[in-house]
């Protein structure tokens, strides 16, 4: 799986159904490249579009149970890695990573904040 596709799947597991161009502007590709990637995507069981309830012009993106499971197996994976990695330091340099976890989180929100874009 590329890594935009990873991506726009953990972008719908975090902020819930969306539309192509918004996908497309926080995984900062083209709406055509999307909306490929989605199709792709649809066809694999990641992910289905549903039509909005309060605009029926407008088709969402949605993770299918497949999907989420499939971003929560990933993640859950990322989480593994680190602990294994982590495990390898030294006492000090865990303590320096603790200390450093207050200015990770920040940034971790200022990049969640930036990839979903002004709040409609």
């Amino acid at each position: 799986m590329s890594l935009t596709s990873a991506a726009t799947l953990a972008t719908l597991e975090r902020t819930g159904p969306r539309r192509i161009t918004d996908l497309a502007a926080v995984e900062g590709v083209t709406q055509p490249a999307m909306t490929a990637l989605v199709r792709v995507m649809e066809e694999s069981g990641l992910v289905e579009r549903r039509g909005d309830a309060s605009d029926k012009r407008v088709t969402l993106v949605c993770l299918t149970e497949a999907g989420a499971s499939y971003a929560r197996t990933r993640r859950q994976a990322g989480v593994h890695a680190f602990e294994r990695l982590i495990g390898e330091l030294t006492g000090d340099e865990v303590e320096a990573l603790v200390a450093a976890l207050p200015a990770l989180k920040h940034l971790a929100e200022l990049e969640s904040q930036d990839r979903e874009g002004p709040k409609q």
